[in-house]
């Protein structure tokens, strides 16, 4: 089975961008006298939005506003911090050149809000190289709802049975399968394969390269 175009997750499957959300997080939560977290608990956090992320890293059952503080608070912290250590994951560049020369189209779907996810494209990958890129967007419900998916593969003039949809977590499998496209897992991502296998994962693959066998 051959597919004309791809789908991809941005946070954990082209870029690594867990370090720079960690660093700028635990800044807020020492600053506001709560306890900081590892990085690798970061990779169960984040992948949901940033109001989530805030729930999620404070203890016990935070009230609402202390949420909304601690979201708005990060969300200025990682403004200032998101290009430190963020890169693409290794083989990716190498992969998205491969796959535009076998005349795949490519797109790129996050969580992240619209216009911050246009800036990391254009900052750490190349951007001519998606024919469409969204983010979070008003009237388009986040991942796992497929209409960010089916959206961004109508850009590209798609069917969703064409569409490889990649990503690195259990949303993305999710949302993949609600949007009737072939979910591929990544291993080098936030997430492990026993997570991305039960939540419908069609392939799991270790290696950027790996996805060119599906193309």
């Amino acid at each position: 089975m051959h597919f004309k175009g791809v789908v991809f997750d941005l946070d954990g499957t082209l870029l690594d961008t867990l370090a720079d959300i960690a660093n700028a997080m635990n800044r807020v939560l020492e600053a506001e006298g709560l306890p900081s977290h590892p990085l690798d608990a970061y990779r169960y956090f984040v992948g949901e939005g940033a109001t989530a992320l805030a729930r999620k890293v404070i203890p016990g059952e935070p009230g609402e506003e202390l949420v909304e503080r601690i979201r708005t608070r990060f969300i200025e912290e990682y403004s200032r911090s998101w290009r430190v250590e963020t890169g693409p994951y290794p083989g990716i560049e190498e992969m998205l050149r491969a796959v535009r020369e076998k005349g795949a189209v490519m797109g790129v779907l996050s969580n992240k809000p619209h216009d911050f996810t246009l800036l990391c494209v254009e900052t750490f990958l190349d951007p001519s190289l998606f024919g469409a890129v969204a983010g979070e967007r008003p009237g388009i419900p986040r991942k796992p709802h497929p209409a960010g998916a089916l959206d961004v593969a109508s850009q590209l003039g798609l069917a969703p049975e064409e569409v490889l949809y990649v990503g690195d977590t259990a949303i993305d499998m999710e949302t993949a399968e609600r949007a009737a496209m072939y979910g591929v897992g990544v291993l080098w991502g936030f997430r492990g394969e026993e997570e991305l296998r039960s939540a419908g994962a069609r392939e799991v693959i270790s290696h950027p390269m790996d996805l060119l066998g599906l193309i």
